[in-house]
């Protein structure tokens, strides 16, 4: 099955399915007449039996959901105790980024203009957030 559009504009996958959202799924496809073949069983999701299968199949795909999250969550939790989970690496080496704040608290240049020398975000920088409320954030670079 194709993955869903969801009101932000990505798609999402089967892990971010949920029970309600495999309802709507149904809805849709019993309004189109799309009816589940099974070996030699073909289910229709109007009458009981079929719709008690829909249901079933969409719990299970939900548990299978919760599974692999589970996993994940311990899978992070192992590789953060072994010390092998860091996080990102930073953009910027220490050197780059005491540049481009001395760049910035002398006056030299401006936020957009560090920017775009820097490729990429400035948001951060010491009097960025009042700048950010008028202007909104500088996002230059990407």
């Amino acid at each position: 099955m194709p993955a869903r559009r969801h009101p932000g504009g990505h798609q999402a996958g089967p892990a971010r399915r949920s029970l309600p959202d495999a309802r709507d799924i149904v809805e849709e496809l019993t309004a189109r007449g799309v009816r589940l073949q099974l070996g030699g069983s073909v289910h229709d999701p109007t009458d009981p039996v079929g719709r008690l299968l829909f249901n079933v199949l969409a719990m299970v795909a939900e548990f299978e959901s919760d599974l692999i999250k589970a996993r994940t969550r311990e899978g992070m939790a192992v590789a953060r105790a072994a010390g092998k989970l860091r996080g990102r690496k930073p953009k910027l080496t220490a050197a780059r980024e005491a540049l481009l704040v001395d760049l910035h608290k002398t006056g030299q240049k401006r936020p957009s203009d560090l920017a775009e020398l820097f490729g990429g975000p400035v948001d951060g920088l010491p009097g960025d957030r009042a700048r950010r409320r008028h202007h909104g954030p500088c996002r230059l670079g990407r």
